[in-house]
């Protein structure tokens, strides 16, 4: 394939989200989906830790709006940094952060963070409920470059570029970034642009080999799921967004939400994610 055509074929299946905002809005409607019931409703049970995964061109910081929100709901939360080097590595890494979580855990993705949360929860029984924000759902065998390509509407490839970087054994790996001037119109539309200019200075890229990774086996065909869909969203298409929610069973909320949704509308985002958390006492 033309170098030109991979890279952006790769840069479909990018996420986005960073910086420590806190804007709100009030929260979507939910539309129930077929799918896993939810989980008993004993009240004296622990609450479970909420534990958020960020994606590409994003840190933990972008979840600072939720995570408040979360915190004053009484609700233990922690928020690791996902290396964004490599699906399955990114996925070991995730198991062994969970590994250090005391009880129950409902476990949130964002974009390409989606992918990573699916496979680490495989085999966890103390994953009680999996939330995907903006996110890839992807089914074993699929990339998260061949899922955002399935429907037309990203207009990512067109913003990114790459750049090489060491890998630890030697040799060269290949990651993308956003540019600058494009981060805004791109992916936080809905973020005030002096807040998305320091996003886009932030950001972390994504090496291209966690795009082309496929995925493992699903937790989320055992592990109930809900979904919230970024109908603004330019990086996942939101009919891809819907269409893999849908497969999965999820509980689907829709926000009129840029890609940055956890930004630009954490209210939302932690009602979405409440709902989950509830479910599981």
């Amino acid at each position: 394939m033309h170098p030109k055509r991979r890279t952006l074929a790769l840069a479909l299946a990018l996420p986005a989200t960073v910086a420590s905002l806190l804007g709100a809005a009030p929260a979507a409607p939910v539309r129930p989906a077929s799918g896993p019931a939810a989980a008993g409703t004993d009240r004296h049970d622990p609450k479970p830790t909420i534990v958020l995964v960020h994606g590409a061109f994003a840190d933990a910081a972008g979840w600072s709006g939720t995570i408040r929100r979360l915190q004053r709901a009484g609700y233990p939360v922690l928020a690791p940094a996902n290396p964004l080097r490599g699906l399955a590595a990114d996925t070991a890494y995730l198991r062994s952060v969970l590994a250090g979580v005391d009880g129950p855990v409902v476990l949130v993705g964002h974009s390409y963070g989606g992918a990573v949360i699916s496979g680490a929860a495989v085999g966890d029984s103390r994953v009680k409920a999996l939330v995907y924000i903006a996110a890839f759902t992807p089914d074993k065998g699929e990339s998260a470059a061949e899922l955002a390509a399935k429907f037309p509407g990203s207009t990512l490839g067109d913003t990114v570029n790459p750049r090489s970087y060491p890998l630890p054994g030697g040799g060269t790996g290949t990651e993308l970034v956003i540019e600058q001037a494009k981060f805004h119109r791109q992916f936080a539309a809905d973020v005030p642009a002096a807040d998305a200019a320091v996003m886009a200075a932030a950001q972390r890229p994504v090496a291209t080999a966690a795009l082309e990774e496929k995925a493992g086996e699903a937790a989320w065909k055992t592990i109930p799921s809900w979904a919230l869909i970024a109908t603004a969203d330019k990086n996942i298409p939101p009919a891809a967004e819907r269409w893999m929610a849908r497969r999965a069973g999820s509980r689907i909320t829709e926000a009129d939400a840029s890609h940055a949704v956890a930004v630009s509308r954490p209210a939302v985002v932690a009602e979405v994610i409440l709902d989950a958390a509830r479910a599981t006492r």
